[in-house]
């Protein structure tokens, strides 16, 4: 491992201690916005973007029967549910939570990511909402 990789890793685990209590979504915890951050781009960028932009064409039902990945910035629906709803989905799944017959391509993230990781991703993706569409998806939370 070169110096780099050994000073993120030690960041991250600085972070993960001072997260120790997160049981919540909170885009105003500094620690866990940074933790989500990096935790997003090793696990959600990848299909949901480096930038939250979702993939192309995500509203459109593919082959498969599956949606493409949604933007989780101002532009997607992530803000129209609730901070349990999305942790849900994010532990378990969309087979896990979806109604019958509906088909997901998200994967259930509970086998490699803590609950604490999850909420610190829901933390960082929330902090690039519009004040706007952060206190309406507050609201749902209420």
């Amino acid at each position: 491992m070169g110096a780099r990789t050994i000073l993120l890793i030690g960041a991250a685990t600085l972070i993960l201690s001072a997260c120790s209590d997160l049981d919540s979504a909170d885009a105003t915890n500094g620690e866990a916005v940074a933790l989500g951050k990096t935790v997003y781009v090793e696990n959600c960028a990848a299909c949901h973007g480096l930038n939250l932009e979702g993939q192309p064409n995500w509203r459109t039902v593919q082959e498969d029967g599956t949606l493409p990945a949604p933007p989780h910035d101002d532009t997607g629906h992530t803000w129209h549910h609730s901070d349990q709803l999305l942790f849900d989905y994010t532990k378990l799944g969309g087979a896990g939570i979806a109604p019958p017959g509906f088909q997901s391509g998200m994967p259930g993230f509970g086998d490699t990511l803590s609950d604490r990781e999850i909420w610190a991703v829901l933390s960082y993706i929330k902090s690039r909402w519009s004040p706007e569409n952060q206190a309406r998806q507050e609201r749902l939370n209420k």
